[in-house]
């Protein structure tokens, strides 16, 4: 074999070996992508790089895969819908109050499901794994909570807030129809 053969398999070889690295890459971030939703977008925002982004969600995602997260026995998922319709049902005279008892209610259900309840980061990063589209609902609603706490929300945020809430938890009690607002839950929320 010539010397000029050897390089051109040697650089054939090359090039079959990059084009096979960028196809696996390219369906590892297809899988991510599709995986984690707009929580993709935003771990490429915060990181600043694709690869810190997916290696980041990778982590994340073996993480939540080592918890034993479990569906709610029907006894459960009645007494935090009971709940929940209680706290709904209140916002219209205790608005802050009900906010309250509403993030409550959402780290319990949390917790019942087996997800650890640390801090919100943790626990917003948790719920990304397995339901990427509300978790954004949990964020925006934990951030009005926070403006509560501090005297800075009105009770049109509040609302949204518990709009927010509504859409989680019924993401997590796995009871889609509270997540659509009804004209007369509507009226009351």
């Amino acid at each position: 074999m010539s010397t000029s053969t050897l390089i051109v398999v040697v650089v054939i070889a090359i090039a079959v070996v990059v084009g096979i690295a960028f196809f696996v890459r390219n369906q590892r971030s297809q899988r991510l992508r599709s995986r984690f939703g707009p929580e993709y977008s935003r771990a490429v925002q915060e990181t600043g790089s694709q690869t810190k982004a997916e290696a980041k969600l990778e982590k994340l995602q073996k993480r939540v895969e080592r918890f034993k997260i479990n569906p709610l026995s029907p006894a459960d998922r009645a007494d935090f819908t009971a709940t929940w319709q209680k706290i709904q049902a209140r916002f219209v005279d205790d608005p802050r109050g009900a906010l309250t008892e509403a993030d409550q209610l959402i780290q319990r259900i949390m917790t019942t499901r087996g997800y650890p309840v640390s801090d919100f980061e943790q626990r917003a990063a948790d719920i990304s794994v397995d339901h990427p589209v509300v978790v954004e609902n949990y964020r925006a609603g934990h951030e009005i909570s926070l403006r509560h706490a501090q005297g800075r929300a009105s009770t049109e945020d509040m609302r949204q807030a518990m709009i927010h809430y509504r859409t989680l938890f019924a993401e997590l009690a796995d009871s889609p129809d509270l997540a659509r607002p009804t004209a007369s839950r509507a009226a009351r929320a």
